[in-house]
């Protein structure tokens, strides 16, 4: 799992599963750009912990959504670090709603950042990817891609394109040694569950194989797995971290 000398960027990489994933890789030895659009108060910490153990990080605010922020953050990564290696596409947002009540821009706002905004950085990311000679791409995709939910036609939507454009680059680049690979959440203990409420908290627990949802950390260790020289013969994969709710 090492990863000493390498760089990567994580998008949402400040708070929740995107925070985790940012430890996790500093934990190997990595080099972190830590990507915020709002949460600058909880970025900065972050690099302030993170300088203190003896690790690098740096925070840039870019809103991902918009292709010129992709393109000035890979260029920050660049200019900081010199090279870049790895990119986990972590950002996200949700607005929930049932089809018939949700607005067009409701629907847009979703797309444009959890979608659009892996294509962005992955199009401003992979040049200096298939210069380095080492290169990985993360996508945080959810089971919601996969099997859908009620209430989220955009959200599901926007996460089962990011497999699609994820399956689709990993074809692309393959040849060129850069591995790009989907990990998809399940019920994972963030802020965003935290606003359910117990009975649905309740059935979804019941509903899961391990009985339990899984913790940001969870996630995290797969991302460095697949990271790590490790999975360096996986590409174009899935990888549900869900409690075997999607089995």
């Amino acid at each position: 799992m090492d990863l000493h000398n390498r760089t990567a960027i994580v998008t949402g990489g400040a708070t929740g599963i995107g925070k985790a994933i940012t430890l996790a890789l500093v934990k190997q030895g990595c080099n972190v750009v830590i990507n915020y659009n709002t949460s600058a108060a909880a970025a900065e910490a972050l690099v302030l912990d993170i300088k203190g153990a003896g690790g690098n990080a740096v925070a840039v605010q870019a809103d991902v959504a918009k292709l010129d922020d992709a393109k000035r953050l890979v260029d920050v990564a660049l200019a900081t670090f010199g090279s870049l290696h790895i990119l986990v596409n972590n950002a996200g947002i949700v607005a929930d709603n049932l089809l018939l009540r949700m607005s067009e821009e409701q629907f847009d706002k979703v797309i444009s950042t959890n979608l659009k905004g892996v294509w962005n950085v992955c199009k401003c990311g992979l040049k200096p990817l298939l210069k380095s000679d080492y290169a990985r791409i993360i996508n945080i995709s959810s089971v919601s891609g996969v099997v859908g939910n009620a209430g989220q036609t955009n959200y599901s939507a926007a996460k089962a394109g990011i497999i699609g454009l994820t399956k689709s680059l990993a074809r692309e680049v393959a040849s060129r040694g850069v591995t790009c690979n989907v990990v998809a959440p399940g019920f994972i203990e963030t802020a965003m569950t935290g606003s359910l409420t117990p009975e649905i908290i309740a059935y979804w627990q019941g509903a899961i194989p391990l009985k339990r949802f899984g913790t940001p950390e969870d996630v995290a260790q797969a991302v460095v797995f697949l990271a790590s020289p490790s999975a360096s013969y996986i590409t174009g994969h899935v990888l549900e971290v869900d409690g075997g709710i999607v089995m």
